[in-house]
């Protein structure tokens, strides 16, 4: 694992807790490939391996032909996963975020201590980090930064941006939120940390990819089957906790003495109530995995339903901010 180009975080209990492993399965981050590896070998007939940069089905060409037809390599979003897998599922795994391999090329753009073009993109498509932070308006660049980084001062970032432009480069770009931010205590984060993020979950529809993701996974997984996200901040895992707590009928009486009323039947069960954190021995090897939280949840043989972007605790920007 320690020679790989990108780390899968809390594989190990990730597998322990899907065993036993049958039937086809979707992973919908497939990165450099970690996750989907580890489910055909522990037993998987058939792995979809979907992810929306093209880049990592050519890094994965050196392996990929080992494990011939029981490895289907599809390009496009997650949110999509139950018309990229096209039949019904025996389990579907997510691993959210950016990868290491992506944040370790300085030339797409994510990282704020590596100088490249500001792109952000996930994929190929799409406008990019640059074309955001160049034609956004000053309120709408604050609401981003403020809605999905939790930027405190991110009136004054967004007002600096603006009068900085054209902001072209990563290392120009955090440079001007440095500016705007005391200066850095030892053992704090870059200042440029939370602007970065929410930049990149707003070029990436993170947020609205995850929540279509979920409710994707719900239609696609067969009774019985496994659905098990890994999540790397807050706000992601809030939305998958209250996903599955909600799908699951496990979000309780919010008034003791209102009258229980019946609701449609529980669509997952929970596996365990609790989410999984990374022990010591993997932290020793990857401490990207300290952040990490794996839930998980079983499909049960009731109708698909919907949730509302509310009821997850997910970021929405008002309406008609979009692509502004």
């Amino acid at each position: 694992m320690t020679d790989a180009p990108h780390i899968p975080v809390l594989l190990r209990p990730l597998i322990a807790a899907l065993a036993p492993i049958k039937g086809i399965w979707l992973d919908g981050t497939f990165g450099a490939g970690g996750y989907t590896r580890a489910l055909l070998d522990a037993g998987a007939d058939k792995v979809f391996a979907v992810d929306r940069d093209p880049s990592t089905f050519e890094m994965a060409q050196a392996w990929a032909g080992q494990y011939g037809d029981r490895l289907q390599m599809r390009e496009g979003r997650f949110s999509q996963l139950d018309a990229l897998a096209g039949e019904p599922l025996d389990g579907v795994v997510l691993d959210l975020g950016v990868s290491s391999m992506q944040i370790d090329q300085a030339e797409r753009g994510f990282s704020f201590q590596k100088d490249g073009p500001l792109d952000m993109r996930m994929g190929r498509d799409g406008p990019s980090a640059a074309d955001l932070v160049n034609e956004a308006d000053e309120a709408h660049l604050a609401r981003i930064l403020f809605l999905y980084g939790e930027e405190r001062q991110s009136r004054r970032i967004a007002r600096a941006i603006i009068a900085a432009r054209p902001v072209t480069t990563t290392l120009q770009l955090a440079e001007i939120v440095k500016s705007c931010l005391p200066r850095q205590k030892p053992g704090q984060s870059h200042p440029a940390t939370r602007s970065f993020q929410a930049l990149r979950i707003a070029v990436n529809e993170e947020y609205d990819e995850l929540f279509e993701g979920l409710a994707a996974a719900e239609r696609a997984l067969k009774p019985g089957g496994l659905l098990g996200v890994v999540t790397f901040h807050s706000v992601e895992d809030r939305m998958v906790k209250r996903f599955m707590q909600l799908r699951s009928g496990a979000t309780g009486n919010a008034n003791r003495f209102a009258p229980e009323v019946e609701g449609p039947p529980p669509a997952f069960e929970l596996v365990g109530r609790k989410a999984v954190a990374a022990d010591d021995d993997e932290l020793a090897v990857n401490p990207r995995a300290r952040s990490a939280r794996l839930r998980i949840a079983r499909r049960t043989d009731a109708p698909a339903g919907r949730a509302e972007p509310a009821a997850l605790g997910m970021p929405v920007l008002d309406k008609g901010e979009k692509r502004r």
